[in-house]
């Protein structure tokens, strides 16, 4: 560990509900742990503002890999720029309560408590637009509520795209869809509420079936990554959905991607991103809390949370703690 103990506070799901050996965060705290930092844990609707004071009613937390994986010490309010650092970790849906937890969190002075990724940058980057500041990384893409022009998108693209939902995950939602299915009117109705809501359309990648690439960016560099492969039965290559995870080398068009958003990145503070890659495009950047750290750890023997926490004890280094609660 560089420098002193650190207060770290997760924002995050309850640790009932976390999986040891696949959650990032739960390796975030194990890391943590073992390098001597106080490490806390809240839910999005612990925190709270009192006379403009962000604060936060948060639990001390250790954990192991043996049952039962966690133990909690007794309640306490905390102003968050109490904590050096603090992770939100919280697993999408960004529905309002995310959104809302972000504009408590943007409260704290960011010269004396790091918050990651920054807040307003978490607003700003839904995980399926954000990829459009991008234009010559990504597929042929298109955002309507319109039937009729996602057809016509599709004719264009060959009879076939992807549809998805702006605020699903997990590949909750995602079509494949072909010209000709009877299937295709009910589910562009389906998709968009009617007329009334969003999606977006991609153009369908044929190396999907070879599986995408998840690449974990850590300050604009990738850190590694792992293929996810989807069934023989499913287009949709997600772990939650079952899809196989094997090694992935991060090469040369990963890091081009990679410098490619790094500035954008840092202007809008995005600091632990998860990239997906379908044949060298871009299909989605995850930002609320990226996945597959533990996987790669496993399949490169490699210790990608050894890496983060080397970042955020440079980073908590440079803060000014000198007007901080003690």
């Amino acid at each position: 560990m560089a420098g002193r103990p650190l207060r770290l506070l997760y924002v995050m799901d309850p640790l009932t509900r976390v999986l040891p050996d696949k959650d990032t965060t739960f390796a975030f705290m194990l890391e943590g742990q073992a390098r001597g930092h106080a490490q806390f844990t809240c839910g999005p609707q612990d925190l709270f503002v009192a006379r403009t004071v962000p604060q936060a009613r948060a639990r001390r937390t250790t954990v192991e890999r043996a049952e039962p994986f966690h133990a909690l010490s007794e309640e306490r309010t905390a102003a968050l720029a109490w904590f050096d650092v603090v992770f939100m970790r919280k697993d999408p849906p960004f529905d309002l309560s995310y959104f809302f937890a972000t504009h408590v969190l943007g409260l704290v002075a960011p010269k004396t408590t790091l918050v990651v990724n920054d807040p307003r940058g978490l607003r700003e980057a839904n995980e399926k637009l954000y990829a459009l500041h991008f234009p010559a990384l990504i597929p042929e893409s298109l955002v309507t509520a319109e039937s009729a022009r996602l057809k016509a998108f599709m004719d264009d693209m060959g009879g076939e795209m992807i549809v998805k939902p702006l605020d699903g995950c997990g590949g909750a939602g995602v079509f494949h869809l072909h010209r000709g299915d009877r299937n295709l009117n009910a589910i562009l109705e389906m998709s968009t509420a009617d007329g009334t809501r969003l999606v977006m359309a991609q153009r369908y990648l044929p190396a999907a079936r070879d599986g995408d690439k998840r690449i974990i960016v850590l300050n604009g560099e990738p850190l590694g990554a792992i293929w996810r492969i989807p069934r023989e039965d499913e287009s949709r290559g997600n772990i939650h959905v079952g899809g196989r995870v094997e090694r992935a080398q991060v090469d040369d068009r990963d890091r081009e991607i990679c410098a490619a958003m790094k500035p954008r990145f840092a202007a809008d503070g995005l600091y632990f991103v998860g990239l997906d890659v379908i044949g060298g495009l871009v299909t989605e950047v995850n930002v609320t809390s990226p996945t597959g750290v533990q996987e790669i750890d496993r399949l490169d023997g490699v210790c990608l949370s050894a890496r983060v926490l080397d970042w955020v004890e440079t980073r908590a280094a440079g803060l000014d703690r000198s007007s901080a609660p003690h």
